[in-house]
């Protein structure tokens, strides 16, 4: 499984990658990922035009996208539109960080997962 990475380089910028989750462990209903940490788990919903200026993550963490769609740009300058299903692991936590947009006409719902 490949997820989303949005992560801060040696560089200060913040830069996207696609990383693999490997699924391995073998189930009779399918293929599951070893257990991956967090702390706690916070849903976020929105609604009307909104966007997040350059900011850094407050800490590393997993984005579930449940509803709506959402751009976020890289400080580099790379933009990803996240809809439904998507998962980001955000660890852009220093440098210049990245602007999240909402989408006007939607009701945007996220699962925020803090990472260990």
């Amino acid at each position: 499984m490949r997820i989303h990475n949005l992560y801060a380089g040696p560089d200060g910028e913040t830069h996207f990658r696609d990383v693999a989750v490997e699924c391995t462990d073998a189930r009779p209903w399918g293929n599951l990922s070893k257990c991956l940490p967090t702390t706690g788990m916070m849903f976020v919903e929105a609604s009307g035009s909104t966007l997040a200026d350059w900011h850094p993550a407050p800490c590393r963490q997993y984005v579930i996208i449940l509803s709506g769609n959402s751009e976020v740009t890289a400080s580099d300058g790379e933009r990803r539109v996240f809809t439904a299903g998507d998962v980001v692991l955000v660890e852009d936590t220093t440098g210049k960080g990245h602007t999240t947009r909402l989408f006007v006409d939607q009701l945007h719902r996220a699962v925020f997962l803090p990472a260990e």
